[in-house]
C-alpha cells in the first residue's frame, strides 16, 4: 500500500511543485525573519518531499544508486519532510485563517501570493483540465503498479512493478523474488554438497551442513514476507532450525543475543543484516531450509535463509552463509 500510493502521488506531487514555481525564486529571497523561516522550511518541504520520492521509487526499480542504506536514509528523509511541513504550515496558518475570513476574491489572493504571470499567455488548459490530467496520470500509474500486490491474473497488469508482470510459476516456490541467485552471482558450487553454515557466539565456533542442520530438531512457521520493494505474500509454511536454538549451539547461554547474519551473495543491499535479540528469542524465526514442504529453490535461498516475524523481507536474508551471535 506504501509504495503503491507512493508511485499514484508522483503526478500529484510534480502538480503541485509546478503550481508555486513562482513561489521557488522569489527575490529577494529574504525581506524578513518570518520570511526568511518560510522560505527555509519550503525549501526542506520541497527537498524532502522530492527526496523521499525520487529515493523511493528508485529502490522500487531495485536501483540502490544512492550512498549508505536506502532504509535509514528513506527514514530520515521523511522526518525532514514531516518536521519542514509542521513549520511551513504553522506559519502560514495567519495568512490562511485571514484570507478565508474575508473570503478574498481568487484573483486578487493570486495576486498577493505572486502566483499570476506578469505576461500570462493564452490559456491551454482550464483548472478543471489540469486536475483532470492529473487525476488520470495517477489512476494510469495505479493500474499499472497495484497488480503487483493484487496477484494472481491483476500481476499482468504491473507493468511499472519491478518483476511485476512475471508468472513467479507455482508450487511451494512459486512466490516473487527480487534478486535471483544467478543475478547475484550465486553459483551451483557455492550453494552444492560443499556448503557450510558457520556459527560463531561465546568464542565458540561450528560449521554445519545441510544434513546436519536436517537433524537438528526441525520446527514450523506460518509468515508472509513483506517488501518494501512493493510485493507482499501471503503467508508461507516454512520449516527450519530456530535462529535461539543455533545460539544456544554456541554456548550462548540465558536470553539469546542479536545476530549478524551474513550471506553468500557478494555484494548489494542484502548481503548482511542484523537481528536484535527479541527477533532471535521469537520461536517463529527460523534458519529455513524449506518453504510449503518442499525444499528451498536457488532462488529463494538454498540451502538456508532467514525467516523472522513482522520484518521487512530485507531481514529475511537469502543463501546464508555465516551466523554470528552477540555482534549486534
Amino acid at each position: 500500500m506504501h509504495v503503491t500510493l507512493g508511485v499514484v502521488l508522483v503526478p500529484v506531487l510534480l502538480a503541485k511543485l509546478w503550481s508555486v514555481i513562482p513561489k521557488l525564486f522569489t527575490m529577494p529571497p529574504a525581506r524578513s525573519v518570518g520570511h526568511a523561516l518560510e522560505r527555509v522550511s519550503l525549501l526542506l518541504l520541497v527537498g524532502g518531499a522530492l527526496f523521499e520520492f525520487v529515493t523511493g521509487l528508485l529502490n522500487v526499480q531495485l536501483d540502490y544508486v544512492f550512498p549508505g542504506s536506502f532504509y535509514p536514509l528513506h527514514f530520515y528523509g521523511a522526518w525532514v519532510f514531516i518536521g519542514a511541513f509542521a513549520v511551513h504550515v504553522a506559519l502560514r496558518m495567519p495568512r490562511t485563517v485571514r484570507a478565508l475570513r474575508e473570503r478574498t476574491d481568487p484573483q486578487a489572493a493570486d495576486d498577493e501570493t505572486g502566483l499570476v504571470a506578469l505576461r500570462p499567455a493564452a490559456p491551454t488548459v482550464s483548472r478543471r483540465g489540469a486536475l483532470g490530467l492529473v487525476g488520470a496520470g495517477s489512476l494510469l500509474l495505479f493500474l499499472t503498479t497495484a497488480g503487483q500486490s493484487l496477484g494472481g491474473r491483476w500481476r499482468r497488469t504491473a507493468l511499472l512493478a519491478p518483476h511485476g508482470g512475471a508468472d513467479p510459476g507455482g508450487g511451494p516456490n512459486g512466490f516473487q523474488i527480487n534478486k535471483s541467485a544467478a543475478g547475484v552471482g550465486i553459483r551451483a558450487r557455492d550453494i552444492g554438497d560443499g556448503w557450510r553454515l558457520t556459527v560463531e557466539g561465546g568464542g565458540r565456533r561450528v560449521r554445519l551442513s545441510r544434513a546436519e542442520l536436517l537433524r537438528l530438531p526441525q520446527y514450523e512457521a506460518a509468515l508472509p514476507i513483506a517488501c518494501v520493494e512493493g510485493w507482499s505474500t501471503e503467508d508461507l509454511r516454512w520449516s527450519g532450525v530456530r535462529l535461539r536454538d543455533l545460539a544456544a549451539l554456541v554456548g550462548s547461554g540465558g536470553a539469546p543475543p542479536g545476530v549478524l547474519v551474513e550471506s553468500l551473495q557478494l555484494s548489494g543491499a542484502f548481503r548482511r543484516a542484523a537481528l536484535r535479540d527479541n527477533q532471535v528469542r521469537d520461536p517463529r524465526s527460523l534458519l529455513a531450509l524449506r518453504v510449503g514442504g518442499a525444499d528451498l529453490s536457488p532462488d529463494h535461498g538454498y540451502p538456508a535463509r532467514i525467516i523472522v516475524p513482522a520484518a521487512p523481507g530485507v531481514l529475511n536474508t537469502k543463501w546464508v552463509a555465516r551466523l554470528t551471535f552477540g555482534e549486534v
